[in-house]
């Protein structure tokens, strides 16, 4: 409890998947981004049918799960308090996240998952390249960033969007088909 996420997956990675922060009683109890609470309920559901992951849950870090050449990690690394992240809680964790994803060689496809993934993943990459514009986030865009990986972005899977139908098994596994094959995976 209370200790940081890190990220999970191949290192070789073609696809990121990328999330704001561990929640309270899933990433933070389990040691494992989206695992133990609903969102990753749904979001390893939409992996597996998709064929990213070999099974259709994320229970622990010992359930013998594997992804097919993905990696997922999150912005923070540790719960925000009140589950909304300050300005200084994302510059601060940045650092974690830049290394991470400076790791990921490889990578293809960036999906984000919310506008604060979005927005953070886009303000990483300003860092380090022009843009001539700033991409605007739209559920299912894909935006061409200047080192040529194709950025979409993707409503959050929390109960809530889902519960709502801001986002469906049939959205989310479209997006993850696409971004498969975008990715080569």
């Amino acid at each position: 409890w209370g200790k940081p996420v890190t990220g999970f997956g191949k290192i070789n990675a073609k696809l990121l998947i990328l999330g704001l922060a561990p929640a309270a009683h899933g990433g933070t109890r389990t040691g494992r981004a989206f695992t133990g609470d609903k969102s990753g309920d749904f979001l390893f559901k939409c992996l597996h049918k998709a064929k990213i992951s070999n099974q259709p849950f994320s229970k622990s870090l010992n359930d013998g799960l594997e992804l097919n050449s993905t990696y997922i990690t999150n912005i923070i690394k540790c719960v925000p308090p009140g589950d909304k992240p300050e300005k200084e809680e994302l510059n601060n964790c940045s650092n974690y996240f830049n290394v991470e994803i400076s790791n990921l060689k490889k990578i293809k496809t960036i999906i984000t998952l919310g506008k604060v993934a979005f927005d953070n993943c886009v303000k990483f990459y300003k860092k380090n390249y022009y843009f001539p514009r700033k991409p605007k986030f739209e559920h299912g865009k894909i935006h061409l960033l200047p080192n040529n990986i194709k950025l979409i972005s993707c409503y959050h899977p929390s109960p809530r969007n889902v519960n709502t139908k801001i986002i469906s098994e049939k959205m989310m596994f479209g997006l993850l088909r696409k971004a498969k094959k975008l990715s080569t995976i």
